[in-house]
């Protein structure tokens, strides 16, 4: 029981006193909630309990994600989504975009740490949902590095990569990995390593994408097994990608781009039925309607609200799952101030934070990201990476995924 409803308590009586639910439930397959006439008559019947298993929705999971956007909401309220503090005295400085699902509960450990250092950081923590602005703007209006801030916790490769943003800073050899030693050997072994050979970014951990597939919407196909099969012309206008949220688009565009080319990019641009939050194509487990997709690209942590019995099934592409990174940015300037946050984010009591067991793979080499042999990545690499205009790439390939030229 969590500390703001019961799970069975009706639906009329929690999305009363909590509004902001009712957008939540809506995109979990409940859009008549958006009736105020059937919101209260069918939520004066129906417990939050009930309504989700009726959805073969995984109560537990969705509980939490229901007490998120309580708390989300709140903090919204509060400080524009914002966590922050501004002191002149301060000797560190850090500036970051945190994964909504984990938001509050790095956020609760974060603080916890800058009360128990005996002097002041400034830092500007935003939700992923609230967008880069704050960064993008402090890097673009940046003239030397003393302008930029000392740490910068963010996923995202067009702002760490591309030549007009961060990518100025970086030929002049600002930021050091400051990290020893190798990383978790799921991401760090003979197929891939995460790991920076000029020892100038950090990753932290890596948001993987998955399918989810509708069988009850796939009818005689074959579910796709890999990124390839979704090239097929038999998945044109049947797949969902979450085209709003740029770093897992950015990723996977960079990912398909490196392995399988512009022609990659262009079928699974053809693929596309619609683009959907991954909250949205969870909801859809039971619907044959034309609108709904027969597969659904997303974050593997949504996964998670899935039930077994339902008509969804996950799939691990064989290809690898593409992976969007979270950076971690240092400057070698002020290192010995920064030190002791560098060593908290690189810290396993961070990675059982935003590792959300196991969905969020971490690269803390104590961390169990509780992988199989078998769920690999797809990733572009260092090489790929240091070697082309990334944010180039990235304005082309959403073209050639639009199919504009």
């Amino acid at each position: 029981m969590n500390k703001y409803f019961d799970i069975k308590d009706k639906v009329y009586d929690v999305t009363e006193k909590y509004p902001e639910l009712i957008e939540v439930l809506a995109n979990a397959g409940f859009e008549n909630l958006k009736n105020d006439m059937m919101r209260k008559s069918m939520g004066k019947l129906l417990s939050i309990e009930t309504a989700l298993k009726s959805k073969n929705i995984n109560v537990d999971v969705f509980e939490k994600q229901l007490v998120e956007a309580i708390e989300r909401k709140s903090d919204m309220t509060d400080n524009n989504g914002i966590v922050k503090n501004v002191d002149e005295n301060a000797k560190v400085s850090i500036k970051g975009i945190l994964p909504c699902p984990v938001r509050m509960q790095f956020i609760e450990s974060f603080e916890k740490f800058v009360e128990s250092q005996d002097y002041k950081i400034n830092y500007n923590l935003n939700a992923a949902s609230m967008g880069m602005d704050a960064i993008e703007s402090e890097i673009m209006n940046a003239k030397t590095e003393d302008d930029l801030s000392d740490i910068y916790m963010s996923a995202g490769f067009n702002l760490f990569f591309d030549n007009k943003y961060m990518g100025r800073f970086r030929d002049k050899g600002v930021f050091k990995d400051h990290r020893i030693g190798k990383l978790n050997k799921s991401l760090d072994n003979e197929n891939i390593s995460v790991k920076d050979p000029e020892g100038e970014y950090s990753i932290i951990g890596v948001v993987p994408a998955i399918f989810i597939v509708n069988k009850a919407v796939l009818g005689d196909r074959k579910a796709p097994t890999s990124w390839e099969d979704l090239f097929k012309k038999e998945f044109e206008n049947s797949i969902a990608l979450p085209t709003s949220d740029l770093d897992m688009f950015n990723a996977i565009m960079l990912g398909i781009y490196s392995k399988y080319g512009k022609e990659g990019v262009k079928a699974l641009g053809r693929g596309l039925l619609k683009s959907m939050h991954p909250a949205q194509m969870v909801k859809s487990g039971g619907r044959k309607d034309i609108d709904t997709p027969a597969i659904s690209i997303m974050p593997y942590f949504f996964s998670k609200t899935i039930k077994e019995n339902s008509n969804l099934s996950v799939v691990w592409p064989k290809d690898g799952a593409v992976i969007s990174p979270v950076f971690l940015l240092t400057k070698k300037k002020n290192y010995e101030n920064s030190k002791p946050l560098i060593d908290f984010l690189f810290s396993k009591q961070v990675a059982e934070v935003l590792g959300a067991d196991g969905k969020f793979p971490q690269t803390n080499p104590e961390y169990d990201n509780k992988l199989e042999e078998s769920q690999n990545f797809l990733w572009a690499g260092w090489d790929f990476i240091r070697s082309n205009d990334i944010g180039e790439i990235l304005r082309n390939t959403e073209k050639w995924f639009y199919g504009e030229e």
